[in-house]
């Protein structure tokens, strides 16, 4: 429910706050205090369109902010939520900001959301009723969905919608397997080609490492060898690796023998000496190295042409499939998958059509189960707005549930016919209303009146309360075009519409008002020569005065007229309370 609205520099409002409970809420007031545009506010929260009438005069923007209690819809806001990324909280926050250009940006819980996630998240809150608005009654897409929850169907549609998704998810694969048959048999030979190509090279990751490395070590073979060959005559001598003599380690040797023999004259070149061996040792071990090296490098340009072949059919695979091996390989698994699906596509292709045709049996019983379950609540449903709607002093009025079915070759078969199907079922509903005598029903959105329009959505409100499932209802002057007598009645079913909803009413009418669990009273100043709205809460004393006001006079006579209709409305209320304990006691 709507716990707190408040608004910033919008139209004639400077800054208004209005506190808001659950129950039955009026607001009252003389004509252009503002009623209205506090209504307007609340549609600003949920998406409707902004321009630059909106913001008060003078100001850079307007801001409407608003906070609720989910309640019922909080499971439905919760998806919402999760798809913009927005925390969720047992009390949600909602405000829209409104620049002089008309440009607004909208938030949620602090976030900052587009303003369709407003309209998303409003139209689960909120459903407002008036002579210039568009209640959800009025979208067919809603009809089918209320005429399940007050004929307790949902259990059954629901199982009804899984089982046509299973069906359409049958119907896409065999659609995909009933592709021309040419064209199977050339994406068959494709596949086929393209892992007969993987497979016999042989790929892998592996492999293609060693080959880049060796590539690297024979593309340099002969600067290699020439490098060995000079490494090796510097330590053994000779003019090549196979001449001894001259090279470093007869010198290392020359110069050790020549230690040797000082030593035996003066030992304090001992640990010199000792140095020098280990580096003779240390040089052999390097020139036997070098050798074995030269000795085994086998430069051949003929296996350099091998490894440069072999890597470009690796270049090749990974340009056709690649970017990696890793990624060859995986392309021939799949194409392997596909090619297993394709050939085995004949008998997955019968086993479809048995699928299909078995799920479409059973839809199509489930389907007319729930038609004919859907046709008997429709006329309850009938009966019952039409006892509302005359009650609301709509005499002669009609009311009914029009269902359309739609004949289709690829639908399910109901009676002696094919019916086109979707998660809903077979048919199309929507509401249709007369509210005259001699006039044949049309579509609720095509009702001229906006009187008639207010009136039929409360009636209608009152018979799908426990099926509707939008917490707050607000009626912007549903009182049009109605006297005492119907208001004292539209004020009853006002009072116990909101045993299940927050109800916020705005009215001229006292017959109205008084049936309120808070009266709110919206006026307008004039300071500085700007005009201001304000709202103030009555007490019961400012209340009898307010209704005394609506009633047309301010003497004592009027006054008391006016404590007479709160008290009778007092006592309605304790009775139906009262009446209605004692049914919950007994049923």
């Amino acid at each position: 429910m709507l716990v707190e609205l408040e608004v910033r520099d919008f139209a004639i409002i400077e800054h208004l706050r209005l506190r808001l409970g659950a129950g039955f809420n009026v607001l009252t007031g003389e004509t252009g205090a503002g009623k209205s545009i506090i209504i307007g506010a609340v549609g600003q929260l949920l998406g409707e369109r902004a321009n630059t009438d909106t913001v008060r005069t003078g100001a850079e923007r307007a801001i409407v902010e608003g906070v609720f209690e989910p309640g019922a819809a909080a499971d439905a806001i919760r998806e919402v939520l999760e798809e913009y990324g927005v925390d969720e909280d047992p009390v949600l926050i909602m405000s829209r900001e409104i620049n002089a250009a008309g440009r607004s940006t909208g938030r949620v819980n602090g976030r900052a959301v587009p303003v369709r996630a407003l309209a998303q998240i409003g139209r689960l809150l909120i459903d407002v009723h008036g002579q210039s608005e568009n209640a959800s009654l009025k979208r067919e897409s809603t009809h089918l969905i209320l005429l399940d929850r007050y004929a307790g169907l949902e259990p059954d549609r629901l199982a009804l919608a899984e089982r046509v998704r299973q069906r359409r998810a049958f119907q896409a694969e065999l659609a995909g397997l009933q592709r021309d048959e040419r064209e199977l048999a050339r994406r068959a030979g494709l596949l086929s080609f393209q892992i007969d190509e993987i497979e016999a090279a042989g790929l892998s990751a592996e492999e293609e490492a060693a080959l880049l490395g060796e590539r690297t070590r024979l593309a340099g073979g002969e600067r290699l060898i020439r490098r060995l060959d000079t490494a090796y005559a510097a330590l053994q001598g000779g003019d090549d690796v196979t001449e001894a003599g001259g090279g470093g380690l007869d010198q290392l040797d020359a110069a050790l023998a020549a230690l040797d023999e000082i030593i035996a004259i003066d030992p304090s070149l001992t640990e010199a000496r000792d140095a020098l061996a280990g580096a003779t040792e240390a040089a052999a071990d390097a020139a036997r190295a070098v050798r074995s090296a030269r000795d085994g490098f086998d430069f051949s340009p003929e296996r350099l042409e091998e490894v440069e072949e072999r890597l470009v059919a690796y270049s090749d695979l990974k340009r056709k499939y690649g970017p990696e091996v890793s990624d060859v390989l995986a392309f021939g698994m799949r194409a392997a998958e596909e090619l297993a699906s394709i050939e085995s596509a004949d008998a997955r292709v019968e086993a479809l059509g048995g699928e299909i045709e078995r799920a479409g049996v059973e839809i199509g019983r489930l389907a007319e189960s729930l038609s004919k379950a859907r046709q008997k609540a429709g006329r309850r449903l009938a009966k019952a707005v039409v006892e509302q709607l005359e009650s609301l002093g709509m005499e002669g009025s009609r009311f009914e549930v029009d269902f359309e079915r739609r004949e289709s070759a690829d639908g399910v078969p109901v009676g002696d016919g094919l019916f086109a199907v979707d998660e809903t079922g077979i048919e199309h509903i929507r509401f249709l209303v007369s509210a005259n005598a001699g006039e044949p029903p049309r579509p609720l959105a095509q009702i001229a009146s906006g009187g008639e329009t207010a009136r039929i959505m409360l009636g209608l409100k009152s018979i799908l309360s426990a099926a509707d499932r939008v917490p707050t209802l607000i009626f912007d002057e549903i009182d049009a075009g109605i006297g005492g007598r119907i208001g004292d009645v539209v004020g009853r079913k006002l009072w116990s519409l909101a045993r299940g909803h927050q109800v916020l009413c705005v009215t001229h009418l006292p017959q109205v008002a008084v049936f309120g669990d808070r009266h709110a009273h919206v006026r307008k100043s004039i300071a500085g020569g700007r005009t201001a709205t304000h709202v103030d809460m009555l007490d019961e004393a400012a209340r009898v005065t307010e209704v005394a006001l609506m009633l047309g006079g301010e003497g004592e006579a009027v006054r008391r007229n006016a404590l007479s209709l709160i008290e009778i409305s007092q006592r309605w209320k304790v009775e139906a309370r009262g009446a209605a304990t004692a049914d919950r006691a007994t049923g």
